[in-house]
């Protein structure tokens, strides 16, 4: 294994369960054993999720180059913002957070946990999944280093090279774990995440990214970003094309859909698996579109990566949606 892979500080209770999704997979009609689920959602920071993987070698980067503040920014109720500003605090430095749009009258979800947590919130106005938010991020970093601060920057999601090293060591889990896995199915929102899995696989064709996010040229994103992680990890440089279904979006970012309505609700009632309306909500749900369409052939052994979110599902946002029931 190449020396990158080791640079890391341990956030995370990894590796995460992989486990069967039995009860799904036969109201899909899927035969026992076929559907998997990876528990991203288990890796323990402040709530889990699969920005903490990424985490873990961005926090030793910032260390290494004597960072006193980890910088990010993402939507309102972003999980990697929640997982940073508890990386942050676990290590001994200051996190300061730039989010999207206008500070709600009322804390929930994620934005309650980034308080407690202790981060530093400025509001901008932006898009929050937009490449321009990351441009907020390095003014935030240029006004702290003025003050005195030793800032670190880290793009929305975590998403760069060194980020993704985290999901390069998940698909050498699943590899191991589940050597005959066929496909794992992602939300493809920054990239990192499908990027590190494919870097890991050393093929596009394992991954099938469900497009949650409004970014442009996402197969580009992703192709460059996994080219670079296995480059840092000592790995070939991954062979086919990125395989993105962008049929789920809806009406774009944190928008819920009917479908992932269904699937949040299929997954918790056949599984007990709680599932967020912005990320694992909508992947889930191009899963489940695949399976019914024949795009996913029902002999595949299929993983579901499920990279947590639940505070998002808990905000004052989505209340509407299963209050009215």
């Amino acid at each position: 294994m190449a020396k990158p892979l080791r640079n890391l500080v341990r956030l995370g209770q990894l590796p995460t369960p992989i486990q069967r999704m039995d009860r799904l997979g036969a109201h899909l009609g899927l035969p026992a054993g076929s559907l998997w689920v990876k528990r991203d959602d288990l890796t323990g920071l402040a709530g889990g999720g699969n920005k903490t993987r990424k985490l873990e070698y961005l926090c030793f980067d910032a260390l290494d180059q004597g960072a006193d503040t980890l910088v990010t920014g993402g939507g309102e109720q972003s999980n990697h913002c929640r997982q940073t500003a508890a990386a942050a605090a676990k290590l001994g430095l200051k996190c300061s957070l730039v989010l999207a749009g206008e500070r709600p009258d009322g804390l929930s979800g994620n934005l309650m946990l980034d308080r407690v947590l202790g981060a530093d919130i400025t509001w901008v106005d932006a898009e929050s999944s937009s490449a321009d938010l990351d441009g907020y991020i390095e003014k935030r970093c240029l006004d702290l280093s003025e003050s005195g601060a030793r800032p670190y920057n880290i793009p929305v999601g975590g998403s760069n090279a060194v980020g993704a090293l985290g999901y390069v060591k998940a698909a050498m889990e699943l590899r191991f774990k589940v050597p005959e896995a066929d496909l794992v199915v992602v939300a493809t929102g920054s990239c990192g995440t499908h990027a590190g899995l494919v870097a890991g696989f050393m093929d596009h064709e394992r991954v099938l990214g469900i497009r949650v996010g409004e970014r442009e040229d996402l197969e580009g994103l992703v192709s460059e970003r996994a080219a670079a992680a296995a480059a840092l990890a000592g790995l070939n440089k991954p062979a086919g094309q990125c395989r993105i279904d962008h049929g789920y979006l809806g009406e774009g970012y944190a928008k819920i859909t009917d479908g992932a309505v269904e699937a949040i609700e299929l997954a918790a009632r056949l599984e007990g698996l709680i599932l967020d309306p912005v990320y694992t909500g909508k992947a889930l749900a191009g899963l489940i579109g695949n399976v019914r369409s024949g795009q996913i052939a029902p002999g595949s052994q299929t993983v579901f990566m499920h990279t947590g979110g639940m505070p998002g599902l808990l905000s004052d946002r989505y209340a509407a949606v299963w209050s009215a029931q």
